[in-house]
């Protein structure tokens, strides 16, 4: 009997000792959200930074605390910005839009053709064409820039819009993502099916192919119009005149005339910097949609 006890008490002792797994899983699920909370913190912290800059005017800018506020100068801003040198910063806006917006938009047309051919016709050299794609998008665009600026003076399209669209055209990166796309999306049987059916392949591609990689070509088209729209050294080197800038170059011109010529336009550099985020922010919520539809489809297929 004395024995029995014994051992009746050795496994409740060991049942209370033994670890709790939901215990452990609510511990997880702390260190993921205190993890999640401290990377939002570090990500919005630049950007808080700076829509509180934006406010102030150039004294308060450079007298009070950098990360509150200090006034109420952010319509001033705006009004200085829009009316500087004749509203040159809407001319660069419009500029950046063009580049960003057409050029993306003809890679990623491009590109999902490209990754389409890639992945679904058999041709001899496919493979040596893929392995170029992937090589070529593993080198940095800044040491393309000079040998692009050679190559457009050469017949003569620097300082020409084509010097910024013609290098969005091409984009190894989106043909990759594209011809992945492409294998994980688009069945055999569905191409067959539509041949079998005498469409072309023109009609399969524009009928068909498109429509099933919607999700991703406006992944492409993101990346591609982010990244275009962020591009600095490029513009740098092939844009000369200041009606043909970007809105990167063009704030950047304007940091440089406090040295250049004493000239201080830093409060209207950051609030041009501010309104510059506006148009990703905006494209990264149009673009929710298509996602959203993507993941929902291959969920009921």
């Amino acid at each position: 009997m004395a024995l029995t006890e014994e051992r009746t008490r050795t496994h409740a002792v060991r049942r209370i000792n033994k670890p709790d797994p939901a215990a452990r899983s609510r511990g997880g699920q702390r260190f993921l959200l205190v993890g999640l909370a401290l990377a939002s913190t570090y990500s919005l912290f630049p950007v808080w930074w700076l829509v509180v800059a934006a406010t102030k005017d150039r004294t308060a800018l450079y007298q009070s605390n950098g990360l509150w506020f200090s006034g109420w100068h952010l319509w001033t801003n705006l009004n200085q910005l829009f009316t500087y040198e004749n509203g040159i910063f809407l001319r660069w806006t419009a500029n950046s839009f063009l580049y960003a917006g057409v050029g993306s938009l003809g890679g990623t047309l491009i590109a999902l053709a490209t990754g389409y051919g890639l992945a679904r016709f058999r041709f001899p050299g496919r493979d040596l064409v893929f392995a170029c794609v992937v090589g070529s998008f593993l080198v940095p665009i800044a040491l393309l820039t000079l040998p692009l600026y050679l190559l457009f003076s050469k017949i003569g399209l620097v300082d020409t819009p084509w010097a910024m669209l013609i290098p969005c055209l091409i984009n190894p990166f989106s043909v990759y993502l594209a011809k992945v796309y492409t294998e994980a999306t688009v069945p055999y049987e569905l191409l067959e099916a539509a041949r079998i059916d005498g469409a072309g392949e023109l009609r399969i591609f524009f009928s068909i192919v498109l429509r099933m990689m919607t999700t991703g070509g406006a992944t492409v088209f993101l990346l591609a119009f982010v990244n275009t729209w962020n591009a600095f050294f490029l513009p740098l080197a092939v844009l000369r005149g200041e009606q043909n800038w970007t809105l990167n170059l063009g704030l950047y011109n304007w940091s440089g005339k406090r040295l250049e010529s004493g000239v201080d336009l830093t409060a209207l550099v950051l609030t041009g910097a501010l309104l510059s985020i506006v148009p990703m922010a905006v494209m990264m919520i149009a673009m929710r949609r298509y996602w959203r539809s993507g993941v929902t489809l291959g969920a009921l297929k």
